[in-house]
């Protein structure tokens, strides 16, 4: 029996439903765009939406049932998925319609927790784009008709959502509703979150970057005493087998030779006027 056969039924269900949901996650999101941004478009274009909608809906409900029928504790996996629960029991919520979304990314993020870091890192930053700009989406919906509100185009909503998770919070635009406000505290959380995963992900990278360099540090400073003792022990073989060397003979320096005594005439002529008396 292959390995992929012997894996739970739930796990290789979720395998096969990750890309379906992922796409019907991106036709959700047009759909709950298109009458935020475009309100004054034809009914027939909101029609189509709201049946986008639901039937999303219907599709992250079938699969939270197949998911729960093939879990092997199914208490325990109603507790581990409150959010795929919500999205479920609450689709007449128009705010809460994004936990949908929010559910099919953490269905991948499932995956993505055992992927490389480069990939896991492209998947957090899909995130932080997604809840930006569905953040954005929902505010402005609440906010736009609001009679003290001041978050009535895109451009205020996206810039809105962009200082809230990150936190910076200039306070030039800020929800007026107690639900508007709700999503600003959930969008912050969620902002923290996810950017603190970025940030203990970029930490992570130069860290084994880090040890990649000492470990190759390492191997070669190994390399190099490895080398050494191998001279050394050459060196001492090659004494042992050459032997002793015997010492070099020193010659002795020679006698000086003798002085020879003068002789002759002249010798001893010197000596006779020397010693002759004056006349």
């Amino acid at each position: 029996m292959s390995v992929k056969k012997q894996r739970p039924p739930k796990v290789r269900w979720e395998e096969r439903t990750q890309t379906p949901l992922l796409v019907l996650a991106v036709a959700f999101g047009v759909a709950y765009a298109v009458p935020i941004v475009a309100p004054g478009a034809e009914a027939w274009v909101h029609r189509l939406c709201s049946w986008v909608e639901w039937g999303v809906w219907g599709a992250f409900a079938v699969d939270y049932a197949v998911r729960l029928g093939l879990a092997p504790s199914r208490w325990a996996f109603v507790r581990s998925h409150p959010l795929d629960l919500l999205a479920v029991l609450l689709p007449l919520v128009q705010p809460l319609r994004l936990l949908r979304v929010v559910s099919t990314l953490l269905l991948v993020g499932r995956r993505a927790r055992m992927a490389p870091q480069i990939t896991l890192t492209t998947y957090v930053a899909g995130a932080v784009v997604g809840l930006m700009m569905f953040g954005s989406l929902a505010v402005l919906h609440v906010e736009r008709d609001a009679p003290n509100g001041n978050i009535k185009t895109l451009g205020d909503a996206v810039w809105w959502s962009f200082t809230t998770m990150t936190t910076v919070g200039y306070g030039d635009h800020a929800p007026t509703t107690g639900l508007g406000r709700v999503l600003a505290v959930g969008l912050m959380l969620s902002g923290i979150a996810l950017l603190g995963v970025v940030t203990a992900n970029i930490a992570a990278w130069f860290v084994s970057r880090f040890e990649r360099d000492d470990a190759v540090e390492r191997r070669q400073t190994e390399l190099l005493e490895a080398l050494t003792r191998e001279v050394r022990e050459l060196r001492a073989e090659v004494a042992r087998l050459s032997g002793p060397v015997p010492p070099r003979a020193v010659p002795e320096p020679a006698a000086p030779e003798p002085a020879a005594p003068e002789t002759g005439a002249g010798a001893g002529t010197g000596a006779g006027a020397s010693s002759a008396p004056r006349v």
